[in-house]
């Protein structure tokens, strides 16, 4: 990378029509000599000229070097110039607000020249004894590194301060905590078959006039059997919905970002953004058991704006904002006396039960496979499903055995 620099230090010389001129030489950022004139009545007045704007080249690289800016201002022209084109709106908002709630707060007024692996290890040690969880930290660490690695692969710093910077094991992380690192499997929440009678007699309760108590609950409900992500429920527009075939197209998702001017945020508020799913797998077709289409009807008759609209839209046919989506969602749990769990556990227990299966009066247990089950959920491998998806019920297998006496 080429850095602007001065090549003399101004040479004055007497022109042949009695004036003074003088030319100071420098090399630009694309590596090109070039020059620049000046003149005066005397020798003085010129070298008085060449001194000022020497001194000015020289602030001016002082303050474009990188490794002279503080952590903040550096960060954040990095984020909007490398960043913002390249990722996902909801990636960048991310992004920003760790920075911005996480790492200037700490590093933000260092300049980055001077940052060391001890000032990183500072950061991450404060948040992990602050009780955060490893997920946030690790994204603290990500962004770092992502950052750090850049200036060292542009050579605008010498050393990366990250390479001494590891971040925690998992294990270690959590002990420090004084908390037990379980296995995947078993911080997977899902709703029990009692809870799940709560909240289908809360979601179907209704006003003397006949209005539904809790607006729209009944895409809860149907969220549970069919495991739609939540962005993707509020994306499905009534054209998507096959009951004629019992069958649901899922061609689009619906995210929160904030409102910019540019790559500036504008007012620190948020808009709903119509886009593409998560993944190329996440595009699919869901088939609709009795219960969803009981939903779907219901949800209809609450609002319906035509074919085009969404299933799930506000008073004026428009798309739903996720959080108003959600909160509405925490209150039916709160109204059917349910412990707090994350909207994606409705995902989880229609994962887990079809994976686990329903015993039948036989004695047999109907299930899916883990394959059928990732396929409805729109997951890329076999693996993510069952690490992430699926508690584990051993219970369902008791007496499974019972034939096979050896």
């Amino acid at each position: 990378m080429v850095t602007k620099k001065l090549l003399t230090n101004g040479n004055a010389f007497k022109r042949t029509d009695g004036r003074w001129g003088g030319t100071v030489w420098y090399m630009d950022e694309s590596g090109e000599r070039k020059r620049k004139s000046f003149s005066g009545t005397t020798k003085q007045e010129v070298n008085k000229k060449m001194t000022a704007y020497i001194e000015n080249f020289n602030n001016e690289i002082e303050t474009s070097i990188e490794a002279n800016k503080t952590l903040k201002d550096s960060m954040t022209n990095w984020l909007q110039v490398f960043k913002f084109p390249s990722v996902e709106r909801t990636t960048y908002d991310r992004y920003e607000c760790t920075a911005e709630n996480q790492i200037y707060p700490m590093i933000g007024n260092k300049i980055v020249g001077n940052i060391t692996a001890a000032d990183i290890k500072k950061v991450l040690n404060h948040w992990m004894t602050e009780g955060y969880a490893y997920t946030t930290v690790k994204k603290v660490h990500n962004i770092l590194n992502e950052y750090f690695r850049y200036l060292t692969q542009q050579e605008l710093i010498n050393k990366n301060p990250m390479n001494a910077a590891p971040m925690i094991k998992k294990s270690n992380f959590y002990a420090i905590q004084e908390k037990e690192d379980l296995p995947t499997s078993e911080t997977i929440t899902v709703f029990t078959a009692e809870e799940i009678e709560k909240l289908k007699t809360e979601a179907a309760k209704v006003y003397g006039t006949g209005k539904k108590l809790y607006r729209q609950a009944g895409a809860y409900i149907l969220m549970l059997n069919t495991g739609l992500r939540a962005g993707e429920m509020l994306g499905i527009v009534n054209s998507d919905i096959d009951l004629e075939r019992r069958v649901l197209h899922v061609q689009r998702g619906v995210k929160v970002i904030n409102k910019r001017d540019g790559v500036e945020r504008s007012d620190g508020s948020t808009e709903v953004k119509v886009g593409k799913l998560k993944s190329a797998t996440s595009k699919r077709d869901i088939p609709l058991n009795d219960t969803a289409i009981k939903m779907i009807e219901e949800l209809r008759q609450e609002f319906y704006f035509g074919e085009d609209s969404p299933l799930i839209c506000d008073e004026n046919g428009n798309y739903t904002k996720p959080d108003i989506f959600r909160r509405r969602y925490h209150r039916l749990l709160e109204g059917a006396g349910i412990e707090s769990k994350g909207l994606h556990s409705l995902r989880h227990t229609f994962a887990t039960n079809l994976v686990n299966g329903v015993k039948q009066p036989d004695g047999t247990i109907k299930s899916l496979t883990v394959k059928q089950v990732a396929d409805l959920l729109g997951h890329s491998t076999t693996q993510v499903t069952e690490m992430y998806y699926v508690k584990k019920d051993t219970s369902m297998l008791n007496g499974i055995t019972n034939d096979f006496c050896l």
